[in-house]
């Protein structure tokens, strides 16, 4: 097995060389061919460049581990090699366009049994019209119940929009009202608690006054019987 370091872009440009001259041959005899078979050809030749493109990728990744005393040879042939690829992928881009062009024309020549008296030429041809006409039918109903659903769509979001507008102002109503309430409530709490303490006060005053009228009364009891 060679070990040398040249080893695999060697071998890389010797597939690629065999691919593009496999796409040659197939190129060059396009001519000789009808229609389908040059389609046959031009697909397989499309799948052959992207195996030469993969070659060469691996030999521009394979040039970098090649020593620099060497390395400027093997980038004239990789430059080389991507220009036979580039003018092999034009050329087999021109071809196919001429192929597309050719059948475009093919397909449009007035076929037999076509008569200028019959606008929709055969039968055959007014089936796909109408089974045509039908489907655009078809398609611009659907199109129509598409729009309608989006407009009740919109109508729907519209009205949710407005009621969850309305549920909004009633709790910001209820939560003005809460706090009117919880208000009133801090209010009469703090009266009650007012209350409550002169009721104490109340209280105090008449045990000293009760205290006081007894006091008054023993004195008076115990000067008449002394």
């Amino acid at each position: 097995m060679d070990t040398s370091p040249t080893a695999l872009f060697d071998s890389y440009e010797q597939d690629f060389k065999q691919f593009i001259e496999t796409i040659r041959e197939k190129l060059e005899g396009d001519e000789n061919q009808d229609g389908e078979q040059r389609k046959a050809s031009l697909r397989r030749v499309e799948m052959e460049l992207d195996e030469a493109d993969e070659m060469v990728s691996q030999m521009d990744i394979e040039i970098q581990g090649i020593p620099q005393s060497i390395r400027p040879q093997y980038q004239n042939r990789l430059r080389s090699a991507k220009a036979d690829l580039s003018r092999f992928k034009k050329t087999f881009k021109d071809l196919s366009a001429q192929l597309a062009r050719s059948s475009l024309l093919a397909s449009s020549t007035p076929r037999p049994g076509y008569s200028s008296d019959d606008p929709y030429g055969s039968s055959s041809d007014r089936s796909r019209l109408l089974a045509g006409t039908a489907l655009l039918e078809d398609g611009t109903k659907r199109l129509q119940d598409s729009q309608r659903l989006a407009l009740e769509t919109e109508d729907l979001g519209a009205d949710i929009l407005s009621n969850l507008r309305v549920q909004r102002e009633q709790i910001e109503n209820s939560r003005s009202t809460l706090e009117m309430a919880n208000n009133s409530i801090a209010r009469a709490s703090n009266k009650l608690t007012s209350m409550i303490r002169r009721m104490y006060q109340q209280r105090f005053v008449t045990g000293a006054i009760i205290a006081i009228l007894i006091f008054l009364i023993i004195i008076v009891v115990w000067s008449k019987l002394s």
